[in-house]
């Protein structure tokens, strides 16, 4: 079977293929189990096999390319508009391999295996912080309710707090002392596992010179930076550094219509935890810019004469944002002004 493109509508078990001719006929329509999906393609000419960029659609576009087809990644936002029915896996196969067919179609670039191992570092530590996190309101919750109070915040006071109470005559039952111990100890272990993950991001910074040039750039440390490369890779595939900003979703919201430009909030599309990390970064740039003669520090102290601290800030990650674009599409090391 001769076939010009395939729309591959992916799950778990069952997935659903579209596949038309060069006269853009449908001439494939079938499903195929897991464990056949391989054998399929190996024995198709090669052609183009498009995706929706959703889990597991990185792996089977790694090893369709392996046998020799071009596969392509669709953002699902762009594949809905072309779904002419209800939804089901044939209409969503078929609204697939539509989208492939537009000239202007835009595409998401296929992950490697390191890069998405490097994601998967930063997505767990995430999911430990914001369990440390929870576990440090919780001990403080607890605590207040026996009159235990720490003025401070942060986990270094919590943990204080936790000692004093467990070390004190402070009436405090036996049974909560139990308990209070070990959540103490869930503590140390969050902390534990924290600090491991951090030397593997450390580690990782040593060996990728791509994240040695990014950690010049100020406001850009070890977890920006590797997160920035394992997300993007060399970037090239953005073509322009807006682009890139604006995939961050750090460009202001367009309401435009009639000549007339009207530009709203940032728009907040795209990865929500690189942009965060990036205007974390800002912000600790910004804090120090005060004593600071470079051409950078008083650009930004200009900016907030005129503008609100914030939109400031997310001003400056703006900027690194397009800097890091420069650094890895381009090869280049960073260039202080």
């Amino acid at each position: 079977m001769k076939l010009k493109r395939i729309g591959v509508d992916l799950a778990k078990q069952v997935f659903q293929l579209h596949g038309v001719d060069s006269h853009e006929q449908a001439v494939c329509r079938k499903q195929l189990k897991r464990s056949q999906m391989l054998d399929f393609f190996r024995r198709l000419e090669p052609c183009t096999v498009a995706m929706e960029a959703c889990g597991s659609a990185h792996y089977w576009a790694r090893e369709l390319r392996t046998l020799g087809h071009e596969a392509r990644l669709i953002a699902p936002q762009f594949v809905k508009p072309y779904v002419k029915s209800g939804k089901n896996d044939a209409n969503d196969a078929e609204a697939i391999c539509e989208a492939a067919s537009r000239p202007s179609m835009r595409y998401v670039e296929v992950k490697s295996a390191e890069q998405q191992a490097g994601q998967a570092l930063h997505r767990i530590r995430s999911r430990l912080i914001r369990a440390r996190t929870a576990l440090v309101n919780e001990i403080r919750g607890l605590l207040g309710e026996f009159g235990l109070v720490e003025s401070r915040h942060g986990i270094a006071a919590t943990r204080r707090l936790a000692q004093t109470a467990l070390d004190a005559q402070n009436g405090l039952p036996g049974q909560m002392r139990e308990l209070l111990a070990e959540l103490r100890g869930e503590l140390d272990e969050h902390d534990a596992r924290l600090s491991r993950l951090d030397d593997m991001i450390r580690r990782q910074a040593r060996e990728d010179e791509r994240v040695g040039r990014l950690m010049q750039v100020e406001g850009i440390g070890p977890i920006t930076a590797t997160a920035l490369v394992s997300a993007v890779g060399d970037a090239r595939q953005f073509r322009s550094a807006r682009q890139f900003a604006a995939w961050l979703g750090l460009v202001p919201r367009q309401h435009s219509s009639g000549g007339k430009e009207r530009l709203g909030s940032i728009n907040k599309r795209g990865d929500t935890y690189l942009r965060t990390l990036l205007i974390h970064g800002a912000r600790a740039v910004f804090r120090h810019c005060q004593d600071k003669a470079d051409r950078r520090s008083q650009w930004l102290r200009q900016l907030v004469c005129r503008r609100n601290p914030n939109i400031a800030t997310v001003a400056l990650a703006n900027k690194n944002a397009r800097i890091v674009w420069a650094i890895l599409s381009r090869g280049e090391g960073y260039r202080p002004s």
